[in-house]
């Protein structure tokens, strides 16, 4: 079900198929039998880089050498790519990694649209790093699907999407966008980062490629970075297994086995995740110092009937811009205690950020920058009401 033949055979439990397991059994037990000689439940942590071989040429269990393959890192993927509904998954060492990698599909002069507040990091990837390789981009409101046509030229390949958008929460109708997609002859990726497969699953709206930075929901707990990509299309699952193997940024096993751990608990820490959101959210809708708050749930949020129709739950991230401007948003970021002030976001402990000075620096002067007057939080699995506390007491400053 995942990657090439060259990297090992993926190891099966029986669990993998969505049509006959639920998404939290699945979460439990795809791609991760019990240990055939021990009966261990758990996946073993293969540390070995490389494996011994029955005759030259002739690996004992298909693994030649962990950057090919490695059996920790095969249960992840089979874990995941069942979780996303897709047939083939894909490690790899961050998240960014995970999007190179899919923009490798692409030559000089090609052109990627991509939402106009998309990631800053992906911004970066794609207009420093692939726009020194001659990869043209254009940043479109992909709320608009005329847009998309407007922005297309012969030279288009890929629509690069997110939903919900970082830091803005912007709300993109997968099949709409596909279906235009499609029709002009482009492929489609969506970064289901803030949604999880829990949430939200691409590829069943017409996706062709899921990319997840691993490192946020799927991990869970702030410790381990890695990315993935989930397609069922074989030329990208080609594509996507070459470059794996060839460039080598692929997760350790050790890094494999806390994603794997992470996503057991997925399902559980989502429900709290929105739970404690939802809370919040009704809290800062209030405040008066509060201008405007920015959630999916919200039934005047431009995206909440798309929302509605193809997510099974709004998410535990939140926006919201202060009254005060940039310097009051400053204040509210410096002075929670329960809510640490960092980058990153969807572990179980909450987080937040002033994303115009932090995480998307890198768009300022740009068509993605985002305003100064907004905050980002990551709301955790903490006790929802010390969470409405710190921030009513922090709001206070502003």
């Amino acid at each position: 079900m995942t990657g090439p033949a060259m990297g090992g055979d993926p190891l099966l439990s029986g669990f993998e198929n969505p049509d006959d397991y639920g998404f939290e059994t699945r979460a439990v037990r795809a791609g991760q039998p019990h240990d055939p000689r021990t009966g261990g439940v758990v996946t073993p942590i293969a540390l070995s880089t490389t494996f011994a071989q029955d005759a030259v040429g002739e690996p004992k269990f298909g693994y030649e050498y962990a950057r090919t393959g490695n059996p920790t890192r095969h249960a992840y993927e089979e874990c995941l790519a069942s979780l996303e509904g897709a047939s083939h998954g894909f490690a790899f060492a961050s998240g960014l990694a995970a999007e190179d990698a899919l923009l490798r599909m692409l030559e000089p002069g090609d052109q990627v649209l991509l939402g106009d507040d998309a990631y800053g990091g992906t911004f970066r990837l794609i207009s420093k790093v692939h726009g020194a390789a001659g990869i043209r981009h254009t940043a479109v409101d992909l709320t608009n699907p005329d847009a998309i046509r407007d922005s297309w030229t012969p030279e288009t390949r890929m629509v690069w999407l997110e939903t919900p958008t970082n830091p803005l929460l912007t709300v993109i109708d997968i099949d709409r966008v596909a279906d235009v997609v499609h029709e002009l002859g482009g492929t489609v990726v969506v970064d289901n980062t803030f949604a999880t497969p829990y949430l939200q699953r691409p590829i069943s709206l017409g996706a062709d490629a899921v990319v997840h930075s691993a490192t946020k929901y799927l991990g869970g707990h702030s410790d381990v970075v890695g990315g993935f990509v989930a397609t069922s299309d074989n030329r990208i699952a080609d594509h996507l297994g070459f470059v794996q193997n060839a460039v080598g940024a692929v997760p350790g096993p050790f890094d494999c086995y806390l994603v794997l751990r992470g996503m057991k608990t997925l399902a559980v820490r989502m429900d709290r995740h929105c739970t404690n959101a939802s809370t919040i959210v009704e809290v800062l809708v209030e405040h008066p110092r509060v201008s405007h708050v920015l959630y999916p749930g919200l039934e005047g949020h431009p995206g909440h009937e798309i929302a509605g129709r193809q997510m099974d739950g709004f998410g535990g991230m939140v926006s919201f811009r202060l009254a005060g401007g940039r310097e009051a948003a400053e204040k509210v970021a410096v002075s929670t205690e329960v809510f640490t002030l960092a980058e990153s976001l969807g572990a179980v402990e909450s987080l937040i950020e002033h994303p115009g000075v932090m995480t998307h620096a890198s768009a300022a002067g740009s068509a993605l920058e985002v305003p100064d007057d907004l905050i980002r939080i990551s709301v955790g699995i903490e006790s929802v009401e010390d969470l409405v506390a710190d921030l009513e007491r922090a709001l206070a400053t502003a």
